[in-house]
């Protein structure tokens, strides 16, 4: 099989080892879809390309939000050299974040360590003052209460956010897509479209996509027009309303509507409107086989050339480009660390032994 020049060099390296720390009331589901692509990757290639082990402060059971009380691997005091350490978080955060929890993370990164979290785990990073500067995503749900609580954080409603030595996730599947494209840049696009297809996962899902926040989780209960309107511009992306009517339908003014846009979602409204239809132009060339004229004419833009000139500017690439999957990524690749190879026993390598038998096993070269 070709192996694509993503990870080229990923044949000399050693398996990487990464840390999940568990958060009281963590959600399981975030914490699967982020460990198990882990799994496959080593059934898939038949080596151990990836080590994991899940921690909590003094290694002590850990209840996630569903009841459900696990018993981590190690204690902080006993973790290994680890390569990466990802957060797993859930409901009550703010409550699930303690001193010893933030003094291992501000170590960690002392260390020079990547770091990553997924559903609402960005919180102890943020708390640990470990994602000033950087690019992150949360659980919608949350994202309203980091935004106020760290400025100095660029939150933002992506599934998921690679910058540098820090990657977040939001929560539910969206780890599955963090962690994708994570093995896609260290050992290339074949090995992470057969982890896919063995979840059967329809679609690997990249930096570019956003997650569906309730606009009503946005702006609470205060602001019923708002609401109508970007119900209105939502029912008809294939036909724009005009903004005087959509102001006359909801019965305020040209300048209220421009004023209410501006102030609760910080852009003008034929800006969002713009919006909606170039997100919508985007799931139609991922999931269907609509042709570029036929996207551009459904998502209500009057010419092709007019709508690839605005898909460029809103998402730096031609639609063509979209469809074909020629984007380029920044590759961010895990740090190899020898001393954690030396374990003699490891989830990990239970898991791959207990593969050998499967059909899949060792089919995917890298």
């Amino acid at each position: 099989m070709s192996q694509s020049s993503e990870g080229s060099d990923s044949s000399i390296c050693r398996a990487r080892s990464v840390g999940f720390l568990l958060l009281d009331n963590f959600t399981l589901i975030s914490m699967a879809s982020a460990i198990e692509p882990l799994r496959m990757a080593n059934q898939l290639s038949g080596r151990e390309l990836y080590r994991w082990v899940t921690l909590s402060p003094d290694g002590a059971p850990v209840c996630a939000s569903d009841g459900v009380r696990v018993a981590p691997d190690l204690s902080f005091d006993a973790a290994p050299a680890l390569d990466m350490v990802i957060v797993c978080g859930g409901v009550d955060i703010r409550a699930s974040v303690g001193r010893e929890h933030i003094g291992w993370l501000q170590s960690l990164a002392r260390q020079g360590r990547m770091l990553g979290a997924v559903c609402t785990g960005s919180w102890a990073l943020a708390r640990a003052g470990l994602l000033d500067g950087y690019d992150c995503s949360v659980h919608w749900e949350f994202l309203a209460a980091m935004q106020e609580a760290f400025p100095r954080v660029a939150m933002t409603t992506r599934l998921f956010s690679l910058d540098r030595d820090r990657c977040t996730s939001s929560g539910g599947t969206a780890p599955m897509d963090m962690m994708l494209r994570l093995i896609q840049q260290s050992h290339g696009r074949e090995l992470a479209a057969a982890i896919s297809e063995m979840f059967i996962y329809e679609r690997i899902r990249n930096e570019q996509d956003h997650q569906r926040v309730p606009l009503k989780h946005m702006l609470g209960t205060h602001q019923p027009k708002l609401q109508e309107i970007v119900a209105l511009m939502e029912a008809n992306l294939e036909e724009p309303i005009d903004l005087d009517e959509l102001a006359h339908y909801v019965d305020v003014s040209r300048r209220q509507l421009e004023r209410l846009f501006q102030k609760y979602l910080h852009c003008s409204p034929s800006r969002y409107y713009l919006k909606l239809r170039l997100i919508r132009a985007r799931q139609l060339l991922k999931q269907t086989s609509m042709s570029i004229i036929e996207v551009a004419s459904v998502c209500g833009f009057v010419s092709t050339p007019h709508f690839s000139k605005c898909y460029r500017e809103y998402f730096g690439i031609p639609p063509r480009e979209e469809r074909v999957g020629t984007t380029s990524v920044r590759v961010l690749t895990l740090p190899v660390n020898l001393e954690s190879a030396n374990r003699d026993e490891s989830l990990s390598t239970t898991a791959l032994s207990r593969a050998r038998n499967e059909s899949t096993f060792a089919s995917v070269r890298v």
